[in-house]
Order: structure tokens, then C-alpha cells, then sequence
């Protein structure tokens, strides 16, 4: 053990508190001693009294706020043969409208005392009851203790007696769950408003609401036909059968006597009974998917403090390493990560979100908080910067590749990726190596392609975290690709189609049925775009002849009257009727070059008509 750890281990903290008192003790005749408290994150508690008690009733004082979580969950267990009769309480009945109070005054009025009188049938009993009150919530607080080895995480509670008793002896859970616990009111009565009739006409005074029918008994089955009688009696008026009266009791009736016979019966036992173990019940009720801390031993915390106790201290993974997580409350931290405490939960139950104190090398390194952390759980904890390593960012974006989608109907569709390139330059200025974690913000919808190995996805979060080694005094760059694929509708004849096809007939992962419709199309398509090009090179040379042709034209009209320039007439107009000549076989040729493209098209239609492929290859 080192002596960071003899420090803290077994300390206790008793903090004195002070406001208020909640449900008290009772206070006249018979007392329950208080056994057993369970303290829940959401500000209730369960408490649990028993003993023997001689006397034909139980008196407890309950504060006026409670009434109504006392009545709404007050269980008893009665293991006497004799069971609770009722439990009433006076209500504050004024004839007069109240008058406005001060805050101080509400305040005052919810601390005062209401006396509950808990009637039993007999005179001696074992007696037990349950119920909740609210508490302050039990609040977590952590001891993370890092060596070579690993690191040693203490877990602390700090519970508030804020019950207006000292709890002395009693068996004390911690959950770290929050159910569903609220204000039942049941304390304040309650008398709903009801309309006024008056004879004022035949319109209905109220919206009339829909009904609910109780569930009932089911009909007994038919008789036999041979005992048809024998529910029957004569001797009414006329001799006429009338029913017994056994049968002719209502439904409701015939279970209640039902339930007095069963009641009757020595094995039977009252509702009370039925409840073995309180303390079961409640662990039922809060061990579903949660943590439950139960303390080994008996504990005493005085009336208005506070008490801190430990939970668990376990040997568990975890290392001081550099965490890469710009925040805008801490303007360094976007050129320089934090040193983080990172560790696993290994404990076996939900660690709770709370403040935890860090101690490395035998010396406090600093706090932070960690969040709710299940078991299997990895945390990482910042608890300071770590200037020694600098980080620079830069980010770009393009579109890459061609993928076969969708084809159906003759419409092709592809599929691209938007890359997304993240570059972290990590420089390292100390003399020993650095090994960080870089918190990146993910895409959304975007696969990670090539990232380091070890890299934790964190879905819930949106991020990821990125492991990376820099050596001493060393710079290296780390590139994040990110790629988010998009689809659009294509013209087959583009160069992206051609990509997209050729990697889908070279896949062996690819139907061969389509593969080879698509190839025998690929040759119509090479002939189409061939027939295209030569339509596009003869369109080039029809253009530049009529270029040449008109010019020369204007040349022979701007010597038309020059009698000097008769052999350069003679000259040009020889030019004008060659290229005149070239033209028509141009335009012959461009005909000709039409009626091809126009039959490959045809043709390259009807191949591409006949392909279907209704998703991608796997993996794509």
C-alpha cells in the first residue's frame, strides 16, 4: 500500500448539516425502532421499523409535506397472527378562507407535525412497516490513486440525515437509480365540484364523459341438462320456479362471499401477511438494470449531518495519458491538450457522476468530474493542461469515386463519397514520448475509413477518440478519413458511369446474369461514342471549310471591280469551289455519322433497358 493510499483509505468525514427535520421517530406508546434505510438519487428514501409491540396501537409524528408519501406507500408486515386496523391522522379544517402567508410562514406550517395513529386489532404483534419520506439525495465522491500497476478507484457516499432522528444501528443501502416517486397529495382532502341542475330546459348542463366497466366474475358455466331443476325452488305465486337465493346473488355479492369463505379457511391469510420481507420488496423494486450499494455493517449517523462512508475500493485499470478535446471555456485547450485520467469501470456496478480527486507519482495531481459510467465502462477524466505538446488542425473536403448503385427502368445511379480529411499536427516538446487521445468530432453519417487501431467510436456523443504516439521532440501528422456517401442519377454515357460499371463487372461479388448484360451494352456504348467523336471531328471540319468559304466569298466581292486582280480572282474562286466541293462530301459524311449514332443509340437503349439492379454489392 503506498502512502497516498494509507491516507485515504478508511477515512470518514462528519460534516454537521442543519435544517429541518423530516419524518420523526414516535413519540407516545409502543415505539418501531428504525432497521433499515435506502437512500435513492431522486430525493425519497425508504425506512423500515419493526419490533414487538404489547399495546393495541402505534403513534408516530409525520410532517405535514409527508402525509402524502407516508399514506401512498406506508406497507406493514404482521407476523403476530394479528393485523393493522387503520391509520388516521387530524386534517386542519377552517371555516374561513386562510389568510396569506410569508414564504417563512408556508415554510414553518410544512415543518409542523401531524399525529398519525396506527390502530391494531390485537394487543401483541411483530410488527414491521415501510414506507418513504423524502431525504436528500445520497451524493457520490471518488478517490482514483494511479501507480505503474494501475490504479486503485475509491468510491465514497455521502448521505444527509436530515430525518429529524438519529439513525443508530441501521442497515443502509445507497441505489444509484432515481424511480419514479411523486407527490400523491393524499394528505389534503379533496371534494370535487358537481354541476347544478335546474329546470331550465331539456340541454344537457355537463359534457357527459364515457364509462369504464370493472371487471367481474366470469358467468358460471351452464347446468347439465339432467340437473336443469335443481337451482330452482317452487313455491312463488302460481307455483312458478323462482331462483335460490344462493343464485340469486349479484355478482358482487357471490365474490364477497366467496372471499369470506376463503377468509374462513385456516391456511388463509389477510393481505398484510402476503408480504414476506419488506426489504425484498424494496430491492425488487430498485435492483432492475441498477447498482445497490448495501453496507456490510450497521451504521449510525446523528440527526442533522452529514456522513461520508466508503463503498468500494477496487484494483482497476487506468493511466494518466493526453486528451485532445478543444473547449471553449478553456481557451488553451484548442493548441494544447489536457491530461486526462483514464480508467476502466471494473468495480461491477454504475458508477455514478461525481466529483473525483486524482493522485499519481504519491502526490494529489487534481480533480475532475466523471460522468455516469456503466460497468465495463472507460472514463477519461481532464484534470489540467499539458503544455509540452502542442496541436495544429486543418480540415478539406472532395468528392471520390464511382460506385454502381441502383439500375432500373434504363435510370443508372451511382454512388460517391464526400471525403473528409481531418489533419491533426501533433508536436511534441518533451524529452520523453507523449501519448495522446484525439476527441474528434465525427461526421454525421460518415464512416471512418483507415483510423488507428484502438479507436473508440463514441456513438452516444458524436465523437471519437483517436489514439496517437508522438516521440520526444518529435512532430508527426495524423490524417482522419471520414466518408459520407451520396448517390445521384447519372448519364451512361459519362466517364463516372464508366467507372461505376467497369468496377461492377470486375467484382466477383457481382450477379453474372448482370455483368454480362452490362458488358455486352458496354460494347454498343463503345461504338456509340466512337460514332459520337467522328460525328464531333466532321462537325469540326464542316465549321472551319464554311469559315474559309466565307471568307473567300468576301474576298472575291472586295475584287470584283478590280481590274488588276483578275489572276488573284481566278485564284480565289478555284479556292472557293474545292472547298465548296469538300463541304458536300463533309456533309454526306456527317449524315452518315448521324445514322450510326442514332442506331447505337437504339440499339445501346434496348440493351440497357433489360439490366436491373436493385442495390449495391455488399459492403459498398
Amino acid at each position: 500500500m503506498t502512502r497516498t493510499q494509507g491516507l485515504l483509505r478508511g477515512a470518514s468525514l462528519l460534516l454537521v448539516a442543519g435544517i429541518g427535520c423530516a419524518t420523526a421517530p414516535p413519540v407516545s406508546g409502543p415505539g418501531l425502532s428504525l432497521k433499515k434505510v435506502v437512500i435513492y438519487r431522486n430525493g425519497v428514501g425508504y425506512f423500515e421499523r419493526g419490533g414487538r409491540v404489547d399495546a393495541d396501537r402505534v403513534e408516530f409524528n409525520v410532517r405535514n409535506d409527508e402525509v402524502g408519501d407516508f399514506l401512498a406507500t406506508l406497507a406493514v408486515l404482521e407476523r403476530g397472527g394479528s393485523s393493522v386496523r387503520s391509520a388516521s391522522f387530524p386534517l386542519d379544517v377552517a371555516g374561513d378562507p386562510p389568510a396569506p402567508k410569508s414564504a417563512d410562514a408556508k415554510a414553518a406550517q410544512q415543518r409542523e407535525l401531524r399525529h398519525v395513529v396506527m390502530a391494531l386489532d390485537g394487543k401483541e404483534h411483530d410488527l414491521e412497516v415501510g414506507y418513504i419520506a423524502q431525504t436528500p439525495v445520497w451524493r457520490p465522491s471518488y478517490r482514483l490513486v494511479i501507480d505503474k500497476d494501475g490504479a486503485s478507484l475509491q468510491t465514497w457516499g455521502i448521505v444527509q440525515n436530515l430525518s429529524g432522528e438519529d439513525w443508530n444501528n441501521v442497515a443502509l443501502s445507497l441505489v444509484a437509480e432515481a424511480p419514479l416517486a411523486f407527490d400523491a397529495s393524499l394528505g389534503t382532502p379533496v371534494i370535487p365540484g358537481r354541476p347544478t341542475v335546474s329546470d331550465s330546459g331539456d340541454v344537457m348542463a355537463v359534457v357527459p364523459r364515457s364509462e369504464t366497466s370493472l371487471a367481474q366474475l366470469p358467468p358460471p358455466p351452464p347446468p347439465a341438462p339432467a340437473m336443469a331443476a335443481a337451482p330452482f325452488a317452487s313455491g312463488g305465486p302460481g307455483g312458478i320456479a323462482r331462483p335460490s337465493a344462493r343464485k340469486a346473488a349479484a355478482p358482487r355479492e357471490e365474490a364477497q362471499m366467496m372471499y369470506e369463505r376463503e377468509a374462513d379457511m385456516p391456511e388463509a391469510a389477510p393481505y398484510s401477511q402476503q408480504v414476506r420481507n419488506l426489504a425484498a420488496m424494496a430491492a425488487i423494486s430498485v435492483q432492475s438494470g441498477t447498482t445497490r450499494y448495501d453496507l456490510p455493517a450497521a451504521v449510525t449517523i446523528p440527526n442533522k449531518s452529514s456522513t461520508m462512508v466508503m463503498l468500494a475500493d477496487q484494483h482497476i485499470p487506468g493511466e494518466v495519458v493526453a486528451l485532445y478535446a478543444p473547449d471553449g471555456g478553456v481557451p488553451e485547450s484548442a493548441s494544447h491538450p489536457f491530461r486526462v485520467a483514464r480508467f476502466v469501470n471494473k468495480t461491477g456496478g454504475m458508477v455514478e457522476r461525481g466529483p473525483l480527486a486524482i493522485f499519481a507519482n504519491g502526490a494529489f495531481s487534481g480533480q475532475g468530474v466523471t460522468d455516469a459510467l456503466p460497468d465495463g465502462a472507460t472514463a477519461t477524466v481532464p484534470f489540467g493542461l499539458d503544455r509540452r505538446v502542442a496541436v495544429e488542425v486543418s480540415r478539406e473536403s472532395r468528392d471520390e469515386g464511382s460506385r454502381l448503385y441502383h439500375i432500373e427502368g434504363g435510370l443508372l445511379t451511382v454512388a460517391r463519397d464526400v471525403v473528409s480529411l481531418t489533419t491533426y499536427k501533433l508536436r511534441n516538446g518533451a524529452a520523453e514520448p507523449a501519448k495522446l487521445l484525439i476527441k474528434h468530432a465525427r461526421v454525421p453519417g460518415a464512416r471512418m475509413k483507415n483510423f488507428p487501431a484502438g479507436t473508440e467510436d463514441n456513438v452516444g456523443t458524436g465523437t471519437a477518440l483517436v489514439p496517437a504516439q508522438v516521440g520526444a521532440r518529435a512532430t508527426i501528422d495524423l490524417v482522419l478519413d471520414e466518408r459520407q456517401q451520396t448517390t445521384r442519377a447519372l448519364d451512361w454515357l459519362s466517364p463516372l458511369a464508366d467507372d461505376a460499371v467497369h468496377g461492377y463487372v470486375t467484382d466477383r461479388r457481382a450477379d453474372p446474369a448482370v455483368a454480362a448484360q452490362l458488358r455486352a451494352a458496354w460494347g454498343i456504348r463503345g461504338a456509340l461514342l466512337d460514332a459520337q467523336a467522328a460525328r464531333q471531328k466532321l462537325s469540326a471540319t464542316d465549321a472551319e471549310l464554311r469559315r474559309a468559304t466565307d471568307e473567300t466569298r468576301n474576298n472575291l466581292k472586295a475584287l470584283e471591280k478590280n481590274s488588276a486582280a483578275a489572276d488573284l480572282r481566278a485564284k480565289l474562286a478555284a479556292r472557293l469551289a474545292d472547298a465548296s466541293a469538300q463541304l458536300d462530301v463533309v456533309g454526306k459524311q456527317i449524315i452518315e455519322a448521324d445514322l450510326r449514332i442514332n442506331e447505337s443509340q437504339i440499339r445501346f437503349n434496348d440493351a440497357i433497358r433489360a439490366v436491373k439492379v436493385l442495390q449495391p454489392l455488399a459492403g459498398e
